[in-house]
């Protein structure tokens, strides 16, 4: 017998939604894309209402004062066997950017790892596809 899903279940690619670590509600949906062979991911909806026109103000270099919305917060990363990694995730709660690495652990969960230096001073973040 073969079970067959939809592509779009067994990939890292797709709508994601985010959660608050304070408060565990989804704040925002985070599509994860491909461009040139990197994954890529950005904020295309903020569920606070009060938060849809922030600006990232932490930030530094090229995404200060940027809207949060529609901005990059995953860049470059490569596919590496079962996770995709080398590349960054920007917070906006801080302004930080951290080194990252993604995978899809379940269908609808995917893992997201950011770190400073070594993964091991770094924090784990979970995502659920967005339905």
């Amino acid at each position: 017998m073969i079970i067959t899903n939809s592509i779009n279940s067994q990939s890292i690619f797709g709508k994601w939604y985010s959660t608050n670590d304070e408060t565990g509600e989804i704040d925002s949906v985070i599509e994860v894309y491909k461009k040139q062979e990197k994954a890529f991911g950005k904020i295309i909806e903020i569920k606070n209402s009060e938060r849809k026109n922030a600006v990232c103000d932490l930030c530094k270099d090229k995404n200060k004062n940027k809207p949060i919305l529609g901005l990059n917060i995953l860049n470059g990363l490569e596919k590496d066997g079962e996770e995709w990694s080398g590349g960054t995730i920007l917070d906006p709660r801080n302004g930080n950017v951290y080194k990252c690495f993604i995978q899809l652990v379940q269908q609808d969960k995917l893992k997201i790892r950011g770190y400073l230096g070594l993964s091991i001073f770094g924090k784990t973040a979970y995502w659920q596809r967005a339905k």
